[in-house]
């Protein structure tokens, strides 16, 4: 006799209907994100990543999700995500390297486990054998899926709880507690059905080296590093290496080092004429000894600047350079590539200007020019030979004056092929544009800190600096001064404002740099009123310093260089949070390490003539310590110590004794009167 099967019809897919429609599982969201994935979110080697997914499905079926990472050209790792509440899901991972990942979410409905969860509901006995049935189908299927031992003992398994849901002498309390075996469930899980999964788009992750994240820069000029009334030289830069080193610092940023131009050269302090001996400014790059890829040969020669590299090195500190996309008059690029520039009806070419400024020492590119590839490949080989020369890390002037598809197709490369590249913009400019070169690529950032002087607008900006969205990619680096800007506070502040501008740097931000030795030599003449230049600006002349200064802050810069490394909690932004006090002159904030072992209070005194007073909110459950405890602040500037109790603490800070308080939160582990600690 012939069996007769009914055809199954399909229905062909109508427009607007999904290739397949099993797929039930919906992923809402991953986070974080930037732009929707059009950029790339930043962290450093070694970082954790946290994602979180909002995922769910039709009817009450149990989720499965995972996070799914994986380097550029490696294989996927799979993490499970663990359902927090409200359908968030969360999971982390840590790239260990610098280079370009990626990461995303898959999620399934969990046909097996979603068996187990109702099973755990029955209460009626044919309910329970019925639905025991219905589990040996499902863990059959999962023995299909597994192999060697794990798919013989899933079959045993499968095998057991059919046959045992047909004996009537196993009561239904005990073949539920069969079919609940925790680890048979943990076997059958590790072999799911994954046929009818959501898989989420990938998102781009850029991953630096922890030198992105935490550095302490120092600039300085070159020329201005040897003997009295000497022209200085990378080798008199080398010289300085041990002094740079003990205050802590683990940049060292040089202005560019390249030939400076003799046309239209700018004298001492900005003027218009020239004197002899002037050494003009070293932004007006190229002349007849050469352009971007060359050194002015006063500095030394190639030989003396890789010498110069590899010297820091051996100190931990790496040598920044200034790349500056301009040109002066007298440039190579001018005679061989006339159409770069922009060329006036006159026949001379438009120089820089920012009104009222006026750069007639510069000559700007012109990235609307015809040639603009050539001019886009010559500009990336300027990076290339300095990486080839040894430099790994460097500031960019202006890049808000440059095409901005130029940073992201040139950074793009760069980093592709070292993925160790550090770039810093000096965007002093609108946030918008300084945020769109961080999602371009740069890994640090210029800030407004510089002009961040109250209160108030302390608290609200580094609040956004490190609470807002901005966080996932902009990497703020906080300069108290530079050679363009010496803030009225310095000026008129004395040498209060300078240490407590220091401590308010190196502490709300994990990436800070000063000029110095302008800065701890207490430089603060201005060019006339009402100015933010400084008076015999070194960005004009050679300037002589006396770095043994007996009104120095050079140890002042040290210890609290020596606390941030020292430190963990000092080395991130995230954890930093704005602490309740009375006075408007203190400002109070702390951080905390990862896992919560480390806690930095500091509190900085922010009128640098007076002391000031008041009380600190911090809350012992907030630090992990006991309502009801005491625990030990131990100052790290002064090294005195401090017992602490309850919700409200007492401070004093005198500006001509210690211009702020940068504590350590000890525990206790014994009793109060030995000294035995832990951080």
């Amino acid at each position: 006799m012939t069996e007769m099967h009914t055809p199954v019809l399909l229905t062909p897919t109508l427009p607007g209907m999904p290739d397949d429609g099993h797929a039930r599982a919906v992923i809402d969201a991953v986070l974080p994100v930037v732009d929707g994935g059009r950029f790339a979110v930043k962290r450093t080697a070694g970082e954790k990543l946290e994602v979180k997914a909002h995922c769910f499905a039709d009817g009450h079926d149990v989720l499965r999700v995972l996070l799914l990472w994986r380097a550029d050209g490696g294989a996927t790792h799979e993490v499970p995500m663990v359902l927090l509440n409200n359908d968030i899901w969360e999971a982390e991972f840590t790239p260990p390297t610098p280079g370009r990942y990626s990461y995303g979410v898959v999620a399934w409905v969990d046909s097996f486990a979603s068996w187990r969860h109702e099973l755990t509901r029955r209460v009626d006995e044919e309910d329970i054998r019925v639905a025991v049935q219905v589990g040996a189908i499902e863990v059959a299927a999962a023995s299909s899926r597994a192999t060697g031992a794990d798919r013989q003992a899933l079959t045993q398994w499968a095998q057991s709880l059919d046959h045992d849901a047909a004996d009537r002498n196993i009561d239904g309390t005990a073949l539920k507690a069969q079919a609940l075996d925790r680890d048979l469930a943990e076997l059958a899980g590790r072999y799911p059905d994954r046929r009818f999964q959501t898989t989420s788009a990938e998102l781009p992750l850029i991953v630096d080296r922890v030198r992105a994240r935490f550095s302490t820069w120092y600039e300085l000029f070159p020329r201005s590093t040897g003997a009295p009334g000497t022209h200085g030289t990378l080798r008199d830069v080398e010289s300085r290496l041990p002094a740079i080193a003990k205050m802590g610092f683990d940049v060292l940023y040089m202005p560019p080092i390249h030939p400076i131009g003799r046309i239209d050269r700018k004298g001492k302090n900005n003027t218009l004429v020239t004197e002899p001996g002037d050494v003009g400014s070293p932004w007006a790059i190229g002349a007849a000894e050469g352009g971007h890829k060359s050194i002015l040969p006063e500095l030394g020669t190639a030989e003396d600047f890789r010498h110069l590299v590899a010297a820091a090195a051996g100190h931990g500190i790496d040598i920044a350079l200034d790349i500056a996309f301009q040109c002066a008059p007298d440039h190579p690029y001018v005679k061989a590539h006339p159409g770069w520039f922009r060329w006036r009806p006159d026949g001379t070419v438009q120089y820089a200007e920012n009104p009222p400024k006026k750069y007639q020492d510069i000559y700007p590119f012109n990235f609307e020019c015809d040639d603009w590839q050539g001019l886009w490949v010559e500009l990336k080989s300027v990076f290339d030979h300095w990486i080839h020369e040894g430099v790994k890390v460097f500031r960019v002037d202006n890049p808000h004056t440059k095409a901005f598809p130029f940073w992201e197709w040139c950074i793009t490369q760069i980093k592709r092929e070292h993925p160790g590249v550090i770039f810093l913009a000096e965007a002093f400019t609108r946030p918008k544009v300084m945020h769109r070169l961080a999602k371009l690529g740069y890994s640090q950032s210029y800030t407004y800190f510089t002009w961040r002087n109250t209160k108030e607008e302390l608290t609200k900006y580094f609040t956004e600096l490190t609470q807002g969205p901005g966080y996932e990619y902009f990497r703020p680096n906080v300069w108290p001064n530079t050679p363009d800007i010496l803030h009225e506070q310095l000026q008129t502040g004395g040498p209060g404002m300078f240490r407590l501008r220091l401590v308010l740097a190196a502490t709300l931000a994990a990436s800070y740099g000063i000029y110095g030795p302008a800065y701890e030599l207490l430089e603060h003449l201005p060019r006339g009123p009402s100015s933010e230049e400084y008076l015999d600006s070194e960005k004009y002349q050679i300037r002589a310093w006396d770095h043994d200064q007996p009104d120095s802050i050079a140890p002042l810069i040290e210890r609290v260089n020596r606390i941030r490394r020292d430190n963990v909690a000092l080395q991130f932004n995230r954890s930093l949070r704005f602490l309740a006090v009375e006075n408007d002159q203190l400002l109070a904030y702390a951080k905390q390490s990862e896992d919560g072992q480390n806690i930095i209070v500091t509190v900085v005194n922010l009128d640098p003539h007076n002391a000031q007073y008041g009380w600190i909110g911090l809350e012992p459950h907030s630090i992990g310590v006991d309502p009801g405890g005491t625990w030990q602040m131990h100052d790290l500037l002064s090294d005195e110590r401090y017992q602490w109790q309850g919700d409200w603490h007492y401070v004093r800070l005198d500006p001509h004794h210690t211009p702020a308080h940068i504590m350590v939160v000890r525990r206790r582990t014994r009793s109060e009167q030995d000294f035995d600690y832990y951080l």
